[in-house]
């Protein structure tokens, strides 16, 4: 039996009680649990805001409490925190993935992250130049793809400051 069939005999069969929940808005009256870490530290630890903005790898997108559950990759950006006072707080990400959990609960496991006012626009852009010039390069192949990876992140850190 396909694994497709066999969710679907499954569902089927489920109690009542599980199948009449539905799913609602999110909404930007409750509050949502934000645990952001990375390997080494955790930035924030379960605290309380009422909006967390990612750089997902299919588009930006901003949750709230009752957000749908889901996991999506974030690809190198900006996550935006905002909490009940309305201060939003920025910080850069290399990449990583958002867990939306029932319950009002979003972590976020990415392997680096800075304030976004750490990064020197100049220095950035002075970074961005040196890997597109290894990217077109006569290194190896291996030299080029992680300049280009280099480059990428660095190009998204310029948007990002662009746009503080």
């Amino acid at each position: 039996m396909s694994a497709l069939r066999l969710l679907s005999s499954a569902a089927r069969r489920t109690p009542s009680v599980f199948r009449q929940q539905q799913r609602g808005y999110a909404e930007a009256a409750g509050k949502i649990s934000l645990s952001l870490v990375l390997p080494h530290q955790s930035i924030f630890t379960s605290t309380d805001v009422v909006q967390v903005n990612v750089s997902a790898a299919t588009g930006d997108m901003g949750i709230l409490a009752n957000h749908v559950p889901s996991i999506e990759p974030i690809r190198p950006g900006v996550v935006e925190v905002i909490d009940s006072g309305n201060v939003s707080k920025k910080w850069f990400v290399s990449g990583g993935f958002a867990n939306v959990h029932p319950g009002n609960k979003l972590t976020i496991n990415v392997v680096e992250a800075a304030p976004l006012e750490s990064f020197a626009p100049e220095a950035v852009r002075t970074n961005l130049h040196e890997a597109l010039k290894v990217a077109a390069g006569n290194g190896s192949e291996e030299e080029k793809m992680e300049a280009r990876i280099e480059a990428d992140v660095y190009e998204a850190l310029q948007h990002a400051l662009g746009s503080k």
